[in-house]
């Protein structure tokens, strides 16, 4: 059984009395239609704010982020935050808190209404420091080896019969790459492989030292053999990006490491992976192609096609901060084509969590933008290319981001739609629709469609406001291809153009 966070209602009214989280997601609490839970829009409880609180859930941790609200969030009877909530100099607070067994959420004041109230309880499953299986709760009494290491009964009856020696270390307290003690970084409430944050710190002596141990013959690194690395493409909060070149062949690939910031765990691992996997089947000129994947000693890499024209954001930079209209317009019709592909492909064999296989059709990125954007040359043509294809949205969905949508690594949700931020899992092709507008935006104006001013919550901007007119932005721009933009990026309540395809149509009626 995996990890859960529990919320059991103590006091108010709700659509159901205990709300499950057993995998990685995000919640918004309120009274609005949308909200998951949702508190019921009742006299009885006007003091809940429409949009009350965010909560980042990565089973077992869970953090609340109280979003603005009219009469406040509440800890154990201390208030974390609430519309009024500044800072020493008068700057709005957004403030979060991490919750634990037994704590009491609470939404709004008794002194304003009614409030909400929840019990917070936490599952944390627990595993044999000797074969990783997992030791129901009747059995962990008897199952310990040592203080904080338990063993399963074949693991602890080899442990006594064997010579004396020096008790296992419980798992995941130990960095995988240099062996630094990990306890303060690891949580206390997970197990598995970790790399500590100064490894993480530079990943280049990480993936050389995978390389090395591929050309011993590794097996769980047979598709790194034969690679070289050459430099530096990018990097990011999960990993690096490097061009690699393969000696017999003399081809060049991205080898790409995505580094988790959460300990890894089987199944977490398993989970991403058969994500990966799924995007091997996509094959398009406008789909930049995934040649393999693989894990190993807690990190993940991946051989990709190499774009040897950069991104569309290094482009925009390069051009002064914009593109002009007949250069970011070509670009978005192609990364249109190869969304449309990608969201209608027959996937013959998808992996499932059983290990079987079974026929589906489309995938959706959720992580679109001009960064995942790629330009190569075809015949003297620039081509553009869809890239990290589902990746990073799947890496967040296995829980490998930790919480990403709180906390100081949290980014500013420039390019995701409305309906992403309310539901985490939501999947439709017309959020990718939305994301490639917001990048063409980005493209002709070098500014993001939403303002997020500061002192603002960026989730709260998402979720209730709108995009600003394009021409507000360059009032030079065509009034028609503008309209078709300021169309494209309705998000609320729902996104006009569904498909790739419809807003493919409408661009080019207006060129």
């Amino acid at each position: 059984m995996p990890a859960q966070v529990i919320l059991t209602v103590t006091s108010g009214k709700m659509d159901r009395p205990q709300f499950v989280f057993a995998e990685r997601t995000t919640s918004i609490l309120g009274r609005d239609d949308d909200c998951d839970p949702r508190v019921s829009n009742d006299k009885e409880h006007l003091s809940i704010s429409r949009l009350h609180c965010l909560l980042d859930v990565n089973p077992p941790d869970i953090r609340v982020r109280d979003l603005g609200s009219k009469h406040g969030t509440f800890v154990n009877g201390v208030k974390i935050g609430q519309r009024t909530s500044e800072d020493q100099r008068g700057k709005p607070l957004f403030p979060e808190h991490d919750l634990q067994e037994g704590d009491e959420l609470r939404l709004g004041d008794p002194a304003d209404g009614n409030p909400i109230v929840f019990w917070v309880s936490v599952f944390v499953p627990v595993y044999c420091a000797g074969c990783s299986c997992e030791i129901l709760e009747d059995s962990q009494q008897l199952a310990e080896q040592s203080p904080g290491v338990l063993l399963c009964q074949p693991c602890y009856h080899k442990a006594r019969t064997a010579p004396p020696q020096e008790p296992p270390r419980p798992q995941g307290r130990r960095c995988v790459r240099c062996g630094r003690d990990v306890s303060g970084e690891a949580g206390a409430n997970r197990q598995g492989e970790f790399i500590c944050a100064a490894c993480k710190g530079d990943p280049l002596p990480i993936m050389r030292h995978l390389l090395d141990l591929a050309q011993s013959g590794q097996k769980d690194l047979r598709i790194l053999q034969g690679y070289s690395i050459l430099r530096e493409l990018g990097r990011g909060g999960m990993g690096a990006v490097y061009l690699a070149r393969h000696e017999r062949s003399g081809e060049e690939v991205a080898l790409k490491v995505m580094l988790p910031r959460i300990a890894l765990q089987e199944r977490a691992r398993d989970l991403f992976l058969r994500e990966a996997e799924n995007t091997r089947a996509l094959k398009h000129p406008n789909v930049v192609r995934l040649r393999d994947a693989g894990c190993s000693q807690g990190t993940f890499f991946f051989t990709l096609e190499y774009c040897d024209g950069g991104s569309v954001d290094r482009l925009v930079k390069q051009r002064g901060g914009r593109l002009a209209t007949d250069e970011a317009v070509p670009i978005i019709l192609q990364v249109l084509v190869g969304l449309e592909y990608a969201h209608n492909v027959e996937l013959p064999g998808v992996k499932l969590a059983d290990g079987s296989s079974a026929p589906a059709r489309g995938l959706v990125h959720r992580d679109l933008k001009p960064a995942n954007i790629f330009l190569s040359e075809s015949d003297g043509q620039r081509v553009a290319k869809v890239g990290d294809y589902g990746l990073a949205k799947a890496f967040d969905l296995a829980g490998l981001s930790g919480q990403s949508a709180t906390g100081a690594a949290a980014g500013t949700p420039v390019f995701l739609p409305r309906q992403q931020v309310v539901n985490f899992k939501y999947c439709q092709p017309e959020v990718d629709v939305w994301a490639t507008a917001a990048s063409l935006y980005y493209m002709l104006t070098g500014a993001v469609p939403r303002d997020f001013g500061e002192g603002r919550d960026p989730w709260q901007v998402v979720l209730q406001t709108g995009a600003v007119p394009i021409r507000r932005r360059d009032p030079s721009l065509p009034t028609k291809l503008a309209e078709v933009i300021d169309q494209a990026l309705i998000d609320n309540p729902g996104i006009p153009f569904k498909t790739a395809a419809d807003f493919q149509r409408a661009l080019e009626s207006v060129l």
